[in-house]
């Protein structure tokens, strides 16, 4: 699985599109990286750039606009509305799919130190990143902003994380740059059935971190309480990690609650929807939808269709698609407008668009395999009978899970169903996979010749090539096996109605296992390498006696089940 990242510099230019323009070309020059948006802000003269891409693409994006930046900003003659301290002001990674935060700190602070040792720009690391505890906030590190940064670079607990630590021409034409690492902001609104903007922002105060200013009598025109130090003491809000004020959208005719969550792992959004769903009803107020402002990682709708589904004691195990319509439905994001996920969710917009085995019918699936191409061929025809291994377990699994009278067991299935739903999306992606291994040793066979050092790279490109041609299948013989904890499973406590089912599954299981086994044999034949042969074959030829004792075991047992 790809891990994703997502950049968003912020440049100290809103005005002069020329500038803009060249800084933001720098980003496509790096491939694999996808441009999202570019919003220039005239009053604050500011430019706020996000991009994604994988995480080694997307900190070469961030370095090529922080260096270009640098060339055509010239922060002595800046002013703007917004706080500053250099050409690239901020320069935030973002965990998006399949990456932890303390990866991302890593990837920060690497850009950080290469920012600052090539470019000569004095960095600061905030957030995540921060190697000292109050530079978590951002406003600390920029604090002055670029009028105090001469002083402040020379002062020992105010100079940079890295880079110059003197003011010189350079420094005063670039000035300082924040890189940090920080959770996914989410920007939300909640459709209310009324036009008062009282009622909102009454909401929005329920719900918000922060709260409401503590008042005498409880009433919103009391005199705010004050503490021992004479400051006013805070109610705090249900939802941590959120930002909320409400206002009235007259496109919409309508009031909102307008939210920030700034860490969605631990405050998700279906729990905020629910929480604001909550609190307007006990003001007599209902939420009609949420508007989603930008993009949404994927695994935010993913988590709120399984807690939608959940609620209705309904099976989770479900494809991607189908969860991402429950999260739509349940909270209304196409209250307003049509909610396309392809042009929302951040893993659309950047997938790869090139033509996959998987897309094709099945109908076309077969032509093409029974075409004239070497491939699809028998590796890609495994991992495609082990999915249909995977999915029969699940159809038992969600049969199962909603049979009359087995309503207290919903869960025990919908655990194997969605067990058996990442098993049949590993193997389809293995379907285009061991073709992708194939097309790698044509390619490596292609290669020129005509020198020793080129018959040596292509002799090690071959080798290379072979041995992921093995690892391969190997994946698709490793997860067609697990088909069998399932399929077990579901022969044994599943509907008895499709006790058949479960044992078909089986069958696919084995020849799927014993299919990929011998593609992992025939591609052993031609690696030098026969010390990683001897230890691969050893643990394939090991799951595939196991398979056929389960498939022997197994069907014998159906058998006797359907005779009776």
């Amino acid at each position: 699985m790809k891990q994703i990242i997502e950049c968003v510099p912020n440049i100290s230019e809103g005005n002069n599109e020329n500038i803009i323009n060249q800084v933001v070309a720098e980003i496509e020059k790096v491939e694999g990286v996808k441009l999202l948006d570019v919003d220039p802000g005239k009053t604050t003269n500011r430019t706020v750039i996000t991009f994604v891409g994988e995480p080694e693409q997307v900190c070469e994006s961030a370095f090529l606009v922080v260096k270009k930046a640098k060339e055509l900003i010239d922060m002595r003659n800046h002013h703007g509305d917004h706080p500053r301290f250099g050409a690239t002001d901020v320069c935030p990674l973002i965990p998006v799919a399949n990456i932890t935060m303390e990866e991302v700190v890593e990837y920060a602070r690497k850009l950080a130190q290469r920012i600052a040792t090539e470019l000569e720009v004095p960095v600061y690391c905030y957030e995540s990143a921060a190697f000292k505890p109050e530079r978590k906030n951002l406003a600390v590190c920029r604090q002055g902003e670029y009028e105090a940064l001469k002083d402040r670079l020379s002062i020992e607990e105010q100079a940079p994380d890295f880079g110059p630590k003197a003011w010189n021409e350079q420094v005063a034409k670039s000035g300082a740059t924040a890189v940090g690492a920080r959770d996914f902001l989410l920007a939300v609104n909640y459709n209310l059935n009324t036009t008062s903007t009282r009622r909102a922002n009454a909401i929005a105060f329920d719900v918000r971190e922060k709260g409401r200013k503590m008042r005498e009598g409880g009433k919103p025109n009391g005199k705010p309480v004050l503490d021992e130090n004479g400051k006013a003491k805070w109610i705090p809000g249900t939802l941590k990690g959120t930002k909320a004020i409400g206002w009235y959208i007259e496109e919409y005719g309508i009031a909102q609650v307008s939210m920030n969550i700034t860490n969605a792992n631990a405050t998700p959004l279906h729990v905020c929807f629910d929480e604001v769903c909550d609190k307007a009803m006990k003001r007599g107020v209902r939420v009609t939808g949420v508007e989603i402002v930008g993009l949404v990682p994927k695994k935010t709708l993913i988590d709120a269709g399984k807690h939608y589904l959940a609620k209705q004691e309904r099976s989770l195990g479900v494809d991607e698609e189908t969860l991402i319509k429950i999260a739509i439905k349940s909270m209304g994001l196409d209250d307003l407008k049509p909610f396309n996920p392809k042009e929302k969710v951040i893993e659309y917009m950047i997938e790869d668009n090139s033509k996959k085995l998987i897309d094709l019918t099945c109908k076309g699936f077969a032509n093409e395999t029974a075409s004239e191409s070497p491939a699809p061929g028998g590796g890609s025809i495994s991992a495609y009978v082990g999915s249909l291994s995977a999915a029969l377990a699940t159809m038992v699994a969600n049969l199962s899970s909603h049979k009359p009278g087995w309503d207290d067991r919903w869960k025990e299935f919908s655990d194997v169903a969605e067990k058996g739903q990442a098993i049949k999306d590993d193997l389809l992606h293995l379907v285009d996979e061991d073709t992708n291994a194939f097309n790698k040793i044509m390619n490596a066979f292609g290669l020129p010749k005509k020198t020793d050092e080129d018959k040596a790279k292509r002799q090690q490109a071959i080798q290379d090539a072979t041995k992921y041609a093995i690892e391969v299948p190997f994946k698709t013989l490793q997860r067609s096996f697990d088909c069998f904890e399932i399929c077990k499973q579901m022969v044994e406590t599943g509907n008895p109605n499709s006790v058949t089912d479960a044992a078909v599954g089986i069958l696919c299981a084995r020849t799927a296992c014993i299919g990929a086994f011998m593609n992992m044999k025939i591609n052993c034949g031609s690696l030098e390498d026969k010390a990683f042969v001897e230890d691969i074959l050893a643990k394939g030829q090991k799951l595939v006696d196991e398979a056929c004792e389960i498939e022997k075991e197994y069907t014998n047992k159906v058998m006797e089940m359907i005779s009776k």
